[in-house]
Parts: structure tokens; C-alpha cells; sequence
């Protein structure tokens, strides 16, 4: 069985002060996937990953953004749009980084985000499984639907939305490259991640009301409806929960929302089909030990895929 989580952090440090490192060191994951790290290299937590493997792309946006994947066994190889990442052995030291980028040209519209740490992926070692940790772009509201006085922060014009948009419609031709590159490579594809959007309305508390809202909007609802289907991408949680609202990932800090359970389900398994074929259980750790570890919560899938013998039919 192979047990694999996907986390945004909203912050490392901040989620280590939380209880990161000890639910990391007792969850039993062999891959964990993390977005939003936040963190420079120099600043990470003394033993801010365990035991594990890291892979760690911080971006070059002070403060922001930041993904990383971590493994049990070092990775057979490393890929990135084009930057340098951090790997690390647990029984290491030292920082380094090297080059890794990836073997399947860049799509067009790409560039722009190349070195903002929204992408990494690996090869792992332990079975024929691609895993790649994906942080996209929040967005916001085009222009005909911004009122000031109605929004968080100030009109910008639907500038936020349409770069988003334009993210979106580029990634899925990388998405789309990158997942026939791993089937080359005789291997599964699983894309783990925060993408800030929720598909149906089962993915939405309250979704009525925010049908209007950044992040169901229904052309976001329309892209991953595209990227879904019984020959590309499944969406495994919903594979294994077809008819409940939830399970809810993201809550937000404000109000009676975490106590309502009025949240988003915006971080996703996205598997190849046969991989998706092996999910047993999904769950969402809701809190560990009684405390929030971000304002999102780990998304654990338990795969059955046994280690060194590839995945199952």
C-alpha cells in the first residue's frame, strides 16, 4: 500500500509551529506532496521534513508560493519548468540545489511562471509513479463582476482573473504533455495540488451563493470538467466519494466556517486511470491533534500499489 498526502502548508514555518513535523513523523505517507511553502532555503525549520527525501522549489517571490514533494527514497529523477531545487537526504546537511529542468518542452504561456515555485515532479523510486506537486494561481473576478465595496480587496480590472485564465489554458497543454511523457517512461502520472478551484457543487458549501464567486466561477468549472475523463485524469477523492458534499480541504480562518465545516474542496488527486483503479480510502485530516496545520488539511489517499513490483492491473 502506498500512502500518499497532499498539503498546502500556507506557510512551512508557520505550519511547523502547528505540529507539521509530528504529524509528518506519525501519518506513515510515503509521499507527501506541499504547496505554498513560503520559505528560502536558509530560512526552513531545523528538520523541517523528518526523514524524508525533499525536493524543494521555493520560487524567487519573496514570501510566496513554493512547492516541494517529499519521498521515502530519493527520487529516480527530478523535474521543473526551470529552476534550481533543493534535494536533500534526510541524513543531510547541507544546502544545494541543482538544475533540473524538464524534459518536456515548456507550453507556451508557461514562462511567466516558470521560476514562481507553482511546479515540481518526481520520479519515484519505490513504484512507476510520476507525482508532481502543483501550487496555481488564486485569480480573482473578471472585471464585470468586481464592485467596490463588495470585495476584499480593490477592483483591479479582472487583471488577477485573466492571468489565472491564462494559466489555465496554457497548463492544460502542459498537463496534457507531461502525462503522455510519464506513459513513455512506462509510468503512472499523479498531478497533486492546490489548483484554487472547485468542480461541482458538491465541492462547495453554500456553492448557490457562490456561483459568482473566484474559483467557481463556470469557466474554471469547465477547465478541469476538460482535463477529467475514464482515458486521461480521474479525480480519485470524488472517485471514492461520489455523492457527498466534501470531503471539504479548505476552510477559511474567518468567522464559524472551520466549526460549520463550510468549506472548499480545492486539493486534488488527479491519477491516471489505472492508478486511480488502486485508491482504497481517501480522507481529509481535518486536525491533528486537535490543531488546524494551515488553513487547508492534508488530503491522504492510500494507493494499492505494492513497492518494487509496479502498479497493480
Amino acid at each position: 500500500m502506498l500512502r500518499i498526502a497532499s498539503l498546502n502548508v500556507n506557510g512551512v514555518r508557520a505550519a511547523h509551529r502547528r505540529g507539521l513535523d509530528d504529524w509528518l513523523a506519525t501519518r506513515g505517507c510515503e509521499v507527501v506532496a506541499l504547496q505554498e511553502v513560503r520559505c528560502p532555503l536558509d530560512a526552513l525549520p531545523d528538520g523541517a521534513f523528518g526523514d524524508y527525501h525533499v525536493v524543494y522549489e521555493p520560487g524567487q517571490v519573496a514570501g510566496r508560493n513554493g512547492v516541494a514533494v517529499l519521498t521515502r527514497h530519493r527520487p529516480v529523477a527530478v523535474r521543473t519548468w526551470d529552476a534550481d531545487v533543493l534535494v536533500r537526504a534526510p541524513d543531510e546537511d547541507h544546502l544545494h540545489t541543482e538544475a533540473a529542468p524538464d524534459d518536456v518542452p515548456l507550453a507556451r504561456g508557461l514562462g511567466a511562471h516558470a521560476r514562481e515555485g507553482r511546479y515540481v515532479e518526481v520520479d519515484l523510486a519505490e513504484a512507476p509513479i510520476t507525482v508532481a506537486s502543483l501550487y496555481l494561481p488564486k485569480g480573482g473576478l473578471p472585471a464585470d463582476l468586481q464592485v467596490a465595496g463588495r470585495m476584499r480587496g480593490e477592483p483591479d480590472g479582472g487583471a488577477r482573473y485573466e492571468r489565472k485564465m491564462r494559466f489555465l489554458d496554457a497548463f492544460a497543454r502542459q498537463l496534457s504533455r507531461t502525462r503522455r511523457a510519464a506513459a513513455r517512461r512506462g509510468r503512472e502520472f499523479l498531478l497533486l495540488g492546490d489548483l484554487n478551484l472547485a468542480h461541482t457543487r458538491h465541492d462547495v458549501a453554500g456553492w448557490r451563493r457562490n456561483q459568482r464567486a473566484e474559483g467557481f466561477l463556470p469557466e474554471e468549472r469547465d477547465w478541469i470538467d476538460a482535463k477529467l475523463s475514464p482515458r486521461t485524469l480521474v479525480d480519485v477523492v470524488r472517485s471514492l466519494h461520489p455523492d457527498t458534499d466534501g470531503p471539504y480541504s479548505w476552510w477559511s480562518w474567518l468567522g464559524q466556517a472551520y466549526a460549520r465545516d463550510a468549506g472548499w474542496r480545492i486539493d486534488y488527486h488527479l491519477a491516471t486511470p489505472r492508478l486511480a483503479r488502486t485508491a482504497r480510502t481517501a480522507v481529509v485530516d481535518r486536525d491533528h491533534r486537535g490543531v488546524r496545520l494551515s488553513d487547508h488539511a492534508p488530503v491522504v489517499v492510500d494507493y494499492d500499489v505494492p513497492h518494487g513490483t509496479g502498479v497493480t492491473r
